[in-house]
């Protein structure tokens, strides 16, 4: 089935595209439960406590799909063992011009350089707290993804940032912290030491015992990627997720792309190095949550190898479609006693 959507997606701008599949979405949720034998999969096995918090299985939803945090139910619906929705900024903003989401199918990859579209953390705070209301919440972890609005200046991010994170923790099992993206100009400042730990100390001091996660690049050397992990430490976090979207074009063919973040399968290997170093860093002393390149269980398996305790999928989902979290799950059992 999903292979003939998705011949029919892939004929449509890919944003537009996003937007007919969760409006799709949306739109059948109610019948999503009926799908429960071929979208999830519950076993004990899978479950895993991380952080505090009780996951039903460890495939996760990366931030990214869900920008306005529509969706939060459904995503428990079709198999996912936790959905981290947003990014989330202060400020309501349009984002970077269209196109700015681009396939590369032959090498199941995307670049984007969308820019943090989003309605504003107030709005989707008000959105979130009819969703809850009505009974269309998850029983799964809901992580909230916060970055810098466009028009804060840099030395007013830690405001931005609180501001986002108070509308938005009655919401939240957990607060990702996305100073990694490449597509907000001068946001990868704030993985420096300094301003790190000014932002990360007053987050978590805000959240007042909610875990919360540093999302890291990919495009860091070992030195500062070191001293990021060693802040996130310090200042409290509860884990790592590694790794954002990267601005390196390695594995795609030669030629000319457009700015912006390069996910999917080509950014497999270089995130699982940067995992591996990130663990021998940490040496176990948070969990991990691995985010790059998954589309097989042998990808999952490869990234809890190298350390992660959770996963994330997000170009993945799109290339492999709606049963891939169930398929996940299947696999991973295969290995477990």
């Amino acid at each position: 089935m999903y292979p003939l959507l998705k011949k029919i997606l892939f004929r449509l701008d890919p944003e537009t595209a996003h937007h007919l599949a969760l409006g799709s979405l949306q739109a059948f949720q109610p019948l999503l439960p009926l799908l429960a034998p071929v979208l999830r999969v519950s076993d004990p096995r899978l479950e895993k406590t991380v952080f505090g918090l009780k996951f039903p299985n460890p495939i996760g939803l990366a931030a990214g799909l869900d920008k306005k945090g529509q969706l939060p139910l459904a995503w428990e619906r079709v198999g996912f063992g936790f959905a981290e929705l947003g990014t989330f900024t202060a400020k309501a903003q349009e984002g970077n011009p269209k196109p700015r989401i681009f396939r590369y199918p032959e090498q199941q990859a995307l670049i984007n350089k969308m820019g943090f579209p989003n309605p504003g953390a107030y709005e989707v705070s008000q959105n979130l707290k009819e969703l809850k209301e009505k009974g269309f919440w998850p029983s799964i972890p809901i992580g909230i993804n916060i970055g810098k609005s466009k028009v804060t200046p840099l030395e007013k991010a830690v405001e931005d940032y609180l501001e986002s994170a108070d509308y938005l923790k009655p919401y939240a099992d957990y607060f990702a912290v996305n100073v990694s993206s490449p597509n907000t100009p001068g946001l990868r400042q704030l993985q420096e030491a300094k301003p790190l730990k000014k932002l990360l100390t007053a987050l978590v001091r805000e959240v007042k015992g909610k875990p919360v996660l540093l999302k890291l690049a990919p495009d860091l050397e070992d030195k500062p990627l070191k001293e990021a992990a060693d802040v996130a430490l310090s200042a409290g976090c509860a884990g790592l997720i590694v790794t954002n979207t990267t601005l390196s074009r390695q594995g795609l063919p030669k030629g000319h792309y457009p700015e912006g973040g390069l996910s999917g399968a080509v950014l497999r290997s270089k995130a699982t190095q940067v995992l591996k170093s990130v663990s021998k860093f940490t040496k176990g002393k948070v969990p991990l949550v691995a985010v790059g390149g998954i589309f097989t269980a042998e990808d999952v398996r490869e990234k809890m190898d190298s350390g992660a305790s959770l996963v994330q999928v997000y170009t993945g989902y799109i290339y492999e479609g709606p049963t891939l979290p169930a398929r996940l799950c299947r696999a991973l059992l295969k290995d477990l006693p």
